[in-house]
């Protein structure tokens, strides 16, 4: 992702952890009908097979409606699948390995929590990073207190890449957290567990300033 920009300010994690029985690939058709562009695949509980025919699926969904797929956590299923990048977190594949995956066309994205990680994503050649949990998480086990918006503003300030924003954002507070600097925010259980998912979407993104995409 060489001009280091996104190509929505929602970033929509489809997280098969959430889908409270519902067909993942469903949860994925009303994300895109919507308006999502960005899309991420979380499946930490599904075997490798299952991980990769979903993600082979939703690669096939995303590339019709002309949204970036990123695969989560498996730079080898993001290979195979021909998708877009992957993202990692602090105790994944290290970013230098996922490159020589991927290769240079790749996006990779990396999860950081405070300031040294967001800089040392940078300058090892990430092409956006994850910052949080913003107010919280409750899709994600994780031992890191919620960051606020006011370090949310300060790693924007630190760091020349995109920032996605994570961790408790709904339709609520997604635009303070655009309006603290986030390039996207990513958005998880107030998608999926939406009544109307494409609904939702599209008054999320309504909200959005008139300087973003």
């Amino acid at each position: 992702m060489s001009d280091r920009t996104l190509p929505s300010p929602l970033y929509a994690i489809l997280d098969t952890s959430f889908s409270k029985g519902r067909s993942p690939i469903t949860i994925l058709r009303e994300f895109l009908a919507g308006g999502v562009k960005l899309v991420q695949l979380r499946a930490k509980e599904l075997s490798t097979a299952d991980f990769f025919s979903l993600a082979k699926e939703a690669r096939q969904l995303t590339r019709e409606a002309g949204a970036t797929f990123i695969v989560n956590d498996r730079a080898d299923i993001a290979l195979a699948c021909n998708a877009d990048g992957v993202h990692l977190g602090q105790d994944d594949l290290p970013l230098a390995a996922a490159r020589k995956i991927l290769g240079e066309q790749g996006i990779i994205g990396i999860s950081t929590h405070d300031l040294d990680q967001a800089r040392s994503a940078e300058l090892n050649g990430a092409d956006y990073i994850g910052f949080g949990p913003i107010f919280g998480s409750t899709t994600k086990d994780t031992s890191y207190s919620a960051r606020g918006l006011e370090m949310l503003r300060k790693i924007r300030q630190a760091v020349k890449l995109p920032v996605v924003a994570i961790g408790g954002i709904n339709e609520n507070n997604v635009a303070e957290v655009w309006n603290a600097g986030a390039d996207a925010a990513a958005i998880i259980s107030d998608l999926i567990g939406a009544k109307d998912v494409a609904k939702k979407i599209q008054r999320i993104l309504a909200l959005r300033p008139r300087t973003m995409n």
